[in-house]
């Protein structure tokens, strides 16, 4: 039976005067009043219309006469317009309408975000997901009976037998039948082929929930039994699955999608990179004999077009996806997991900003469904939502099978340094060349990309620098350039420094992924390297291919940046070094010590997650540091623990709650004002403080300058209502602009 939500609001009639309120994918604060026109009167909520604007017409959604959102949520009220000057609503489109969670949630997230409504709306209505769909192809079928006096030469017979079957195309039939189109013209004119109207298959098939069910026991099976229960009570909850790396989180939670099924409803797989969903799907695939669907910014519009109505008409079972897949119309959805839970790559930082970890769990529970949160090394603000009672914890502490978590162990570089000019300490090298010979595989991993991230002239001193950002350029020697990772600014790499003119005196400082290959080659000759990095993986198909060689045992010597960290399961994979394992602790941002933590022991758990044991190598400077200590010790909740005793005094997330709103403009001048006018009227509330203004640690970005400003609250406190009040009692200057990030996670 179709699960419905009780908060549906589809069926509503419109209002008795025929006034609709319509939201359009525009910065709008609300939505607009129409008249219905007596051809659309039967036009409900959720509708997908067009509408006159001004001299154009725009795209939109009759939307709900009354709001869900709770009262400190709601915008300020808008004025009526008298109906008198209302315009029509011009066209009801083809389409299927937007369910009333989806639009309930487009609300929620607008008035949590504080964006406008129709902005969030937009990345439900993604343009070419609207287009009309493709008409149906036409085919052939034969004539019965075949008009008399019909010549049958052997071609023609060839064509008359393919097509006894079923109907095919024209195009078809004659590769099928081995002949020329005009083969099938003839027959056509002689009446012995009829035209048909040709039914496409369903894009995507239906998962089997019965197909290849794993093998699972001890603590497996327990988890996996609580999490089909989660989904069988068809009600809204919140599970944390923490688990060792190669504890079988995926297999395990494959499960409750599998109970999902059985249910007849919808599951949605948030994955935080794309380039994760190619090992993925294979991995679904084998367990359920068919491919999921897909949801990514790489996506033909053709697929886009045929994923988002198959989502809305509930033939799509599964999607996988990254962060916007929460925004498609699905209209059963039952079961919600965002994988890798901790990452960062789930905050939206363009646009409207939003976490979709957050947003994941007020999805669900407007649908009545579960969600499960995924991670080896669950983020703090998951562990306080445990500790506080509001989600559930099940823990996987053992590796599948009879594998074992790698010994890790730190290189003190000051004790092992590497050869000047080299970024490699000899213990790292001698271990990797102890692994390869063993015939076994080995990882370096560095979170840079590039071949060095600072180019500077040793005459004089100029440093290279973005001339749009405050941000250095970062040499890709093997396309010759320097490039700004911020705006996308690149230059050919000069022959002479541009302040002092002198020649070949620039040099490149500290290694990226690039020149450690470099060095890697000249240090193991005989070894066959894989670079692993958004720069060298185009997308989902070339990591999926890259991925395959390493399997096939035909890469020795794996080197990438943060994507070598995702959840890849390399059998023979045996050793990790870590380049600079200090990398991340620099900085101001709070998370500093608990993102390195998380990403370096997901880096380490691609170490022995088969029969061999596995070794972590971490070259550091600070081998004594809190971050070495724990993973070195492998005691992530203690390391957790005096993360939140460090956080929990000063009201810092996730025991307060905080907001950045980012002045930018073209002028210094214009962000600079706007900045201190926003400073003058800040807020003077007790358990709340304003921290700034201040320039950005980024000042300039992409031309224009910054300054930020930090509301730091009580976590009792809805800081939505207290920031809106504070927007409205200041003017942007001229050319500039004021966003808002509610739940910061970037300090840039």
């Amino acid at each position: 039976m179709p699960h419905r939500n009780p908060m549906q609001t589809d069926l509503l009639p419109p209002p008795a005067d025929g006034r609709v309120r319509v939201m359009l994918t525009l910065p709008f604060a609300g939505p607009l009043d129409y008249l219905v026109p007596p051809a659309l009167a039967t036009a409900r909520p959720g509708d997908i219309v067009t509408v006159p604007l001004g001299r154009r017409t725009e795209t939109g959604v009759i939307w709900d006469a009354t709001s869900s959102l709770p009262p400190e949520f709601m915008p300020p009220p808008q004025k009526e317009v008298p109906a008198s000057r209302l315009k029509p609503v011009a066209a009801r489109l083809d389409l299927p309408p937007l369910p009333a969670q989806l639009r309930q949630f487009v609300d929620w997230v607008a008035a949590y975000t504080l964006s406008p409504p129709g902005m969030v709306l937009a990345m439900a209505l993604r343009a070419n997901a609207l287009a009309a769909p493709p008409r149906p192809a036409s085919g052939w079928v034969a004539a019965s009976p075949l008009p008399t006096g019909l010549r049958l030469t052997p071609p023609r017979q060839k064509v008359l037998d393919a097509v006894s079957a079923s109907p095919l195309s024209t195009g078809d039939l004659a590769r099928q039948a081995r002949v020329s189109t005009a083969v099938i013209r003839g027959l056509a004119q002689a009446g012995a082929l009829n035209a048909v109207e040709i039914t496409p298959p369903p894009p995507f098939a239906t998962p089997d929930p019965a197909h290849c069910p794993p093998q699972l026991g001890g603590e497996q099976a327990q988890v996996a039994a609580e999490l089909r229960a989660r989904v069988t009570e068809d009600a809204f909850s919140i599970t944390l699955l923490e688990g060792v790396t190669g504890s079988g989180k995926t297999e395990i939670y494959m499960e409750a999608i599998a109970a999902c099924l059985d249910a007849g409803r919808q599951a949605l797989v948030l994955l935080p990179e794309i380039a994760l969903s190619a090992q993925w799907t294979g991995r679904f695939g084998r367990r359920f004999g068919a491919e999921p669907a897909l949801w990514h910014s790489e996506l033909g519009s053709r697929l886009r077009r045929l994923t988002w109505r198959a989502v809305a008409d509930g033939t799509a079972r599964v999607v996988v996806g990254a962060r916007s897949a929460l925004f498609l119309p699905f209209d059963q959805l039952g079961l919600i997991i965002v994988d890798e839970e901790h990452e960062t790559a789930f905050k939206q930082e363009d646009g409207v900003t939003y976490h979709a970890r957050d947003m994941a769990v007020v999805r669900a529970r407007m649908s009545r469904a579960p969600v499960i949160l995924v991670s080896a090394t669950p983020s703090l603000e998951s562990l306080a939502n445990v500790g506080a009672g509001r989600y559930r914890h099940l823990r996987l502490t053992a590796r599948h099978g009879n594998a074992t978590m790698p010994e890790v162990q730190t290189l003190d570089m000051r004790a092992d340094p590497p050869e000047r000019g080299l970024f490699l300490s000899p213990v790292l090298t001698g271990a990797i060349n102890d692994a390869i010979g063993r015939g076994e595989q080995a990882m370096l991993f560095l979170n840079r990309r590039g071949y060095a991230p600072l180019t500077l002239c040793r005459t004089c001193g100029h440093r290279m620098q973005c001339p749009n950002c405050t941000a250095w350029l970062v040499e890709h020697r093997a396309r010759h350039i320097l490039t700004c990772h911020h705006c996308g600014y690149d230059e050919p790499i000069p022959q002479t420094c541009p302040k002092c003119a002198d020649t070949d005196s620039l040099t490149p400082i500290g290694p990226g992924v690039e020149r450690i290959t470099e060095e890697a080659r000249a240090t193991f000759p005989d070894a066959r390297i894989l670079v692993m990095a958004s720069d060298t993986l185009n997308g989902p198909a070339a990591t999926a291919a890259a991925v395959e060689r390493i399997s096939r045992r035909e890469v020795d010597l794996v080197i990438g940046t943060q994507i070598v960290a995702k959840g890849w399961h390399f059998a023979h994979l045996t050793l990790v070094g870590i380049v600079d394992a200090d990398l991340g602790l620099g900085g101001g941002d709070l998370r500093a010590s608990e993102r390195t933590v998380q990403l370096l022991h997901q880096v380490a758990g691609r170490a022995g997650r088969a029969e061999a044991p596995g070794r972590v190598l971490l070259q550091s400077y600070v081998p004594d540091h809190p971050v070495m200590q724990a993973l070195v010790s492998g005691d992530f909740a203690s390391f957790m623990q005096q993360e939140a005793e460090q956080r929990r005094p000063g009201f810092w997330p996730p025991y307060g709650r905080l907001a950045a709103l980012i002045v930018s403009a073209d002028t210094p001048d214009a962000a600079d004002m706007t900045a201190r006018a926003l400073g003058q009227n800040a807020p003077q509330l007790d358990g709340v403080q304003v921290l700034g203004p201040a320039p950005a640690p980024l000042a300039i970005l992409r031309g224009r300058h910054r300054h930020r400003l930090l509301l730091r609250a009580r976590r009792n406190i809805a800081v939505q209502p207290i920031v809106r009040e504070w927007l409205s009692r200041v003017r942007p200057e001229r050319g500039a602009r004021i966003d808002v990030d509610i739940d910061p996670v970037s300090f840039l």
